[in-house]
């Protein structure tokens, strides 16, 4: 397998970073985003929610600092 295969899937695993400085302090999921905002609007969970949130976390995570 090429170098450059290997990185792609490499890459394809890792979540996307996205900066808010001045938002949040730690890292953040998306899926725990959406999980709050979905909580506090008065919708229940159900028995899928922690797996669209594992998803999503595995997704994008925010961060407030950069590296």
């Amino acid at each position: 397998m090429a170098d450059h295969e290997s990185g792609r899937r490499d890459a394809a695993r890792r979540p996307m970073r996205v900066r808010l400085p001045g938002f949040i302090d730690a890292e953040v999921g998306l899926g725990d985003v959406v999980k709050k905002v979905t909580y506090r609007a008065g919708l229940r969970p159900c028995a899928g929610c922690e797996q669209r949130a594992a998803i999503l976390n595995r997704w994008a995570v925010f961060s407030g600092r950069g590296r």
